[in-house]
Order: structure tokens, then C-alpha cells, then sequence
């Protein structure tokens, strides 16, 4: 049982990175052949309906009938790495603060709200000059005064009146997440609440009021002691991330850093939020039981409200080529836990599914040749698994691997175990049967997202805003499948070489 929980703390950790799981666990999969798939995604693309606002805004519409409801997805194209220097956090910061309502949700009073929200901020400022001039007197007094003030914003929000709204009226899964690409916010409502879903939704990203700031400030501050300052795995996936990236912000930490966070200003997120979630750079998904003709006319009258912006510059940063092997180790009071990194083309990349393919036949479940070999037959690992597309893959990432050692093995025991999976990858073709085996994975696990409305609104609005089109969620299935024995040893061969490699090695302080 404490084996299990601590390969579920580490796999947590990593998904607080990413987006979504990749290959992580083996599930049962029914068969379906090329042509049965096929037939199924056609009958399922042919019912997505797409249109753009004037204003820029996409959105996507699946229709499903089979129960009465509909999962809603806002996907921002902005995460971690659209930050600015100095003011990592952001992305997560704002996506906290979408919770706090607007002008009319969350407040009894607004116009009397936003004068104290503004003396809060000037009383903040103050307080900053001071501590930085080492006026200790002037600081507590200050401080004294921003409570008084707290106190009084305080009196005026009515908390979580935005989720309470939701629930009242039938919705569930009321969520949000920011990764190092994206900020996505979704739940889902019975069909026939769709105009109150146009109405909340547009009224949120309309005019966003970032109450309780410098609580929510605190939060999110504990949330990163938490996750990453008290944590030996959060401190090893921070430092491993800074070695194997240079230059790119793939390198910082979702969360950002502590300094950072507790310098941002509601300007800060302000700023931030005219600069990225302006019309043109939002994606919309519903999929279940809706009419898009209705939709479309909702859409017009709630959201037609937003005024174009201009659309936001796209990250230009290039990570440099990576020339040697590097290597990152700390100890602390930790498991004993090895991890490999290699750089890796974006999901645009013309071999984006070769990787995939390569990802699965390493480690997908407990069929896969990691698991096979370093758990199973010589027991070097108490786990063994990896994932492409590390901490995103918009952008140029990481395929990375990882293993917990097992009692009595060290962790170079398991690096030379590791590598010889990695070696026969590119030494000896995969055989067909495998081949096809992963494949047939990979189309099981697409067909499944199809019965989970919340899963293909997400998948669909991430696709639309990486690659251009929601339909490439379905053509790079097609390209899965026409991934080779030869695609595997070739691809396999230029990426899995030592100048490429990063290790992070966590090893037990005493």
C-alpha cells in the first residue's frame, strides 16, 4: 500500500504539470479494427458544427442526444509559458480570481466594493516602499490599516456566489485548470439550461471583478509550499525542468515562483487578462444534447457582447539545441527515484505520432517493455512508466521517463535497465504484433473519450487552438495508424542520444 501511494504521489506531481495523463495506466481495451474506428469518428465528426463570432471568438458544438446534458468547456490559449519575466504565476493566479464573480455576481454593492479594493491596493503598494526602505514602524502601521481595510471589502462579497448559481440550478463539475499551455474552465448543465450557461459564462470573461486578491494571494502561496517547497518529488520535477530547458519558459514552474507570486499586483492579472483573453484567442467546446442552430443564436447575443482585440503574440522563444548530457540530483528525505528526459518536436510535428506510438510501446500499462522488463523480470524498479509531451506540447518538449527503485536496487541499477529498453528501440524493428497491439490502444482509448462528453468538449477546443483545426484530434489517430516499424527505429534513433538526455536523480538524504 505505501508503494502504491507513493507511485500515485509522483504521478500526481506530474500531472500538476501537465494537462492530461498520457499512457499512464493500463485499463482494458476492446477491439476495434481500422474500419470500425473510421466508421465511428466520421459519424461522430459529422455531427460537430463549428462558427466564429465577428468578434473572433470559435466555437466548436458536438451534438450527443443520448442523455439531456451538456458539458461546456473555455479554453484560454495562454498558460505558464505566455508569463511575463518576473511575473510567473499569472496564468494560475487569474484562474483562482475567475471564480470571484463580476460587477453583479459576488458583491451586495459594487460600487461601493471597488473604492475599497482600490485603497487596498494602494495600501499594498505602500507597504512594499516601506518594507523596501526598511521603514519597520511605517509597515506595521500600514499593515494595520490594510487589515481594517480586508475587513471592509470583506462585508461586501457574497463568497462563491458564482458556483452557488451553478449548483442551484443543476450544474456539476464546476472546475478549472491552468498548465503550461492552456487555462481551461468547464462544467456541465441539464440541456435545457443552456441560455443560462451563455449568460454566466460570458458575463465572467466580460467583466471580471478580481475580488479578494491578497486573500486568494496567501492561498496560492501555500498551495505552492505545499506542492513544491515541502515536497522532495515537487522540488526534483522544478529542478529537473530547469536543467532539461535553457531558455524556454517550459523551464518555470506553473505556479510560478515564490517571489513572483507574492509580488504580483491586481494590475498584474489585470494587464494579463486584457492582454490573452480577448475573443480571438478563446475556444468554446459543448458537446451533448444541444441544438447548434440555437447555440449559434445564443452565442451572437451573449458573447457577440465582447469587443475585438487584438490577438496576443505567440511565445517566439526557441530552445536551443541540446549538444550534452546533463544532469540534475538532489537529496532529501525522499524514496529513491531516477527520471529521463529527451527533447521532442511539438504536437505539430510531422512524427508527433510516431512519438506517441514510441510512448506506448515503452509505457503504456503493464504490457508495455518498461514495466515488463524493469518491474517484472529484473525487478530493478517498484514502477516504471513515461509519458510524451512533458510539461506541454504545444511548444517543442520532453519525453520523459520514471521509476521508483526498488529495496536493495540503486538507481543506477535502474539508468542501465532503462537504457537498454531505450537501445532496443533503435537496434531492433518492433514486431508487427506489438505494433498493431499499441495502435489498437490507441484507437480504444480515443473511442472511449467519445462516451464522456466533458472529455471530447476538451479534447476538441485543445486541438481547434494547438494545431489549427479540431479535426486533426481525428487525423492523428489516422496517423498512428500508419506509423511503421521503420517510423519507430528511425525516430527512435535521432531522439534517445546521450547529448539529448537529461537525467534528474532523487535520491535519499540519510
Amino acid at each position: 500500500m505505501l508503494t502504491k501511494r507513493l507511485i500515485s504521489f509522483f504521478f500526481f506531481f506530474l500531472l500538476v504539470w501537465t494537462s492530461l495523463a498520457r499512457g499512464a495506466y493500463s485499463q482494458p481495451h476492446p477491439v476495434y479494427n481500422l474500419a470500425t474506428s473510421d466508421m465511428m469518428l466520421e459519424r461522430v465528426s459529422s455531427r460537430i458544427t463549428e462558427f466564429t463570432l465577428d468578434n473572433g471568438l470559435k466555437f466548436i458544438v458536438l451534438e450527443n442526444h443520448q442523455a439531456p446534458v451538456i458539458s461546456f468547456v473555455t479554453y484560454a490559449n495562454v498558460g505558464g509559458v505566455n508569463e511575463p519575466d518576473g511575473k510567473t504565476g499569472v496564468a494560475h493566479f487569474l484562474e483562482h480570481l475567475a471564480f470571484k464573480g463580476t460587477k453583479q455576481i459576488g458583491t451586495t454593492n459594487y460600487q461601493a466594493e471597488t473604492l475599497v479594493l482600490d485603497s487596498l491596493d494602494q495600501v499594498w503598494k505602500q507597504i512594499k516602499a516601506a518594507q523596501a526602505a526598511g521603514k519597520e514602524e511605517e509597515v506595521t502601521k500600514l499593515q494595520q490599516t490594510f487589515k481594517q481595510l480586508e475587513a471592509e471589502a470583506a462585508e461586501y462579497v457574497i463568497q462563491n456566489e458564482f458556483g452557488q448559481i451553478v449548483e442551484s440550478f443543476g450544474g456539476v463539475g464546476l472546475n478549472a485548470a491552468t498548465s503550461a499551455d492552456a487555462t481551461t474552465y468547464f462544467y456541465s448543465f441539464p440541456s435545457n439550461k443552456l441560455e443560462l450557461w451563455m449568460s454566466l459564462e460570458s458575463e465572467r470573461f466580460l467583466e471580471p471583478v478580481f475580488r479578494e486578491f491578497y486573500k486568494e494571494q496567501q492561498v496560492i502561496l501555500e498551495e505552492r509550499r505545499l506542492r513544491t517547497d515541502n515536497s522532495p518529488i515537487g522540488q526534483m520535477i522544478e529542478a529537473f525542468l530547469d536543467t532539461a530547458f535553457t531558455q524556454h519558459p517550459y523551464k518555470r514552474p506553473v505556479i510560478g515562483y515564490p517571489e513572483d507570486i507574492a509580488n504580483l499586483t491586481r494590475n498584474d492579472v489585470q494587464q494579463f487578462f486584457d492582454t490573452y483573453y480577448g475573443p480571438s484567442n478563446l475556444t468554446l467546446a459543448l458537446v451533448g444534447d444541444v441544438n447548434p442552430t440555437q447555440v449559434k443564436q445564443l452565442a451572437e447575443v451573449y458573447f457577440g457582447r465582447y469587443q475585438p482585440l487584438p490577438s496576443p503574440q505567440s511565445v517566439t522563444t526557441v530552445e536551443p539545441v541540446q549538444t550534452q548530457r546533463r544532469e540534475v540530483t538532489l537529496k532529501l528525505p525522499s524514496q529513491p527515484w531516477y527520471l529521463e528526459g529527451y527533447h521532442r518536436g511539438g504536437i505539430n510535428d510531422p512524427d508527433h505520432a510516431v512519438y506517441q506510438i514510441i510512448s506506448a510501446i515503452l509505457s503504456n500499462g503493464r504490457t508495455s517493455r518498461l514495466y515488463r522488463s524493469l518491474v517484472e523480470e529484473k525487478q530493478v524498479a517498484l514502477t516504471a512508466q513515461g509519458f510524451s509531451g512533458f510539461p506541454g506540447d504545444k511548444y517543442p518538449n520532453l519525453m520523459i521517463f520514471y521509476a521508483l527503485t526498488a529495496p536493495s536496487q540503486t538507481v543506477d541499477d535502474v539508468a542501465v535497465a532503462l537504457n537498454l529498453e531505450i537501445e532496443r528501440l533503435k537496434t531492433e524493428p518492433v514486431s508487427e504484433a506489438e505494433l498493431e497491439r499499441v495502435k489498437t490502444q490507441a484507437r480504444a482509448g480515443l473511442l472511449r473519450t467519445l462516451d464522456s462528453n466533458m472529455g471530447m468538449a476538451r479534447l476538441l477546443a485543445e486541438y481547434e487552438a494547438k494545431t489549427g483545426s479540431w479535426r486533426n484530434l481525428f487525423t492523428q489517430l489516422q496517423a498512428q495508424s500508419s506509423v511503421s516499424a521503420a517510423d519507430v527505429q528511425r525516430v527512435s534513433q535521432s531522439t534517445f542520444t546521450p547529448e539529448n538526455l537529461t537525467i534528474g536523480r532523487l535520491l535519499p538524504s540519510s
